[in-house]
Order: C-alpha cells, then sequence, then structure tokens
C-alpha cells in the first residue's frame, strides 16, 4: 500500500482520512525493545556472543557430576555479572532513545498549505 498526501483539503479530503486510517501515525521510535520484550530479544543479543557462549557451556558443563571442576555458584558468577552489566547498559542506552525520541515527537512543527 502506498501513502497518499494531499496538500489541499479540497474534495478529496474524505478519501485522504479513509486511506490515512491504515497508517500508523507520523512519530519517531528509534528504541530496540519494549517492556515484554526487553529479557527474551537481550538475552539472544547477548548468547550471539562467542564468549557468553562458552561461559555458558562451562556452566553446564560444570552441572555435571564428573566433570565439575569448581562449585557450580561459581562457574555462574562470571556469566551472570558480564550479562545483568550488559543488560544494565543495553536498559540505559534504550531509555536514553526513549526519552529523546519523546522530546522529539512532542515539539512544535509548522505545517506549510496553500
Amino acid at each position: 500500500k502506498w501513502r497518499i498526501v494531499l496538500p489541499d483539503r479540497g474534495r478529496q479530503w474524505e478519501d485522504w482520512k479513509q486511506a490515512s486510517t491504515f497508517y500508523s501515525r507520523n512519530s519517531i521510535r528509534t528504541t530496540k525493545y519494549t517492556w515484554f520484550t526487553f529479557l527474551p530479544q537481550n538475552l539472544l543479543e547477548q548468547f550471539h556472543r562467542l564468549s557468553n557462549l562458552y561461559f555458558f557451556f562451562l556452566v553446564v558443563l560444570n552441572w555435571f557430576p564428573q566433570v565439575e571442576v569448581f562449585h557450580r555458584e561459581i562457574t555462574m558468577l562470571p556469566l551472570v555479572v558480564v550479562l545483568l552489566a550488559s543488560m544494565i547498559k543495553d536498559a540505559i542506552e534504550d531509555y536514553r532513545k526513549y526519552q529523546h525520541d519523546k522530546t522529539i515527537n512532542f515539539t512544535k512543527t509548522r505545517v506549510y498549505s496553500k
């Protein structure tokens, strides 16, 4: 579907109102996450990194008694710390993007027409 933009409010005004209901508002959204998608999407991004997968593999291996070298909680600690630090950093960055988008979307603009 193509969006129809008409500069004058002549007889096509009703057609424009009907066509514009299918499209979203003219607002900027640069954030990656929502409240519901933050945890799964962020974990998916974190485990795309090879180092995080390596530490996860060590944690899984350490849960088997035959291979256990350290206590289970100690092997989980580096992975949890790195994941939490990255999550906090991503959450702060995304919140700043949200605030910036909000200020841009609520600024007053001038619309010029014929």
